[in-house]
């Protein structure tokens, strides 16, 4: 039952990264196509998208937490039972783990690629125009 626990919770955080991922893809383009204005920004985007997965699924799948289902409790040594409300639970869990850890992932990209158009944005006005 723990197994098929751990699989499906990779599951749905696979699901909800992939769906997140797709959201994400045009405005993450268009921001890194801007800052960096070359070829590379597709590789920086592939990168990224990469890192939105391996944040959702470790953010969702918290091996740490799912180990008290295969190990006794310290207090009256049982181990606790897979029933229909743990699973919900569980589920849930994993959904909003998951979107954590992309949220605050995201969070940091834009507040970075806000502080890198912000200094395009001065290079380009310092620049001299040329007619």
């Amino acid at each position: 039952m723990f197994v098929l626990l751990l699989a499906i919770t990779f599951v749905v955080a696979f699901a909800v990264s992939f769906l997140i991922a797709r959201l994400f893809k045009r405005p993450i383009e268009s921001i890194l196509q801007r800052i960096i204005q070359d070829e590379i920004s597709l590789a920086w985007v592939r990168y990224l998208s990469f890192a939105l997965y391996v944040v959702g699924i470790s953010g969702g799948v918290r091996f740490w937490d799912l180990e008290k289902y295969i190990t006794p409790g310290a207090k009256d040594g049982q181990i606790l039972q897979l029933n229909s409300d743990r699973w919900v639970l569980e589920i849930y869990r994993t959904i909003i783990g998951t979107l954590q850890g992309i949220a605050w992932m995201l969070l940091v990209f834009f507040l970075f690629s806000l502080i890198a158009y912000v200094v395009v944005r001065i290079s380009e006005s310092r620049r001299p125009k040329v007619d």
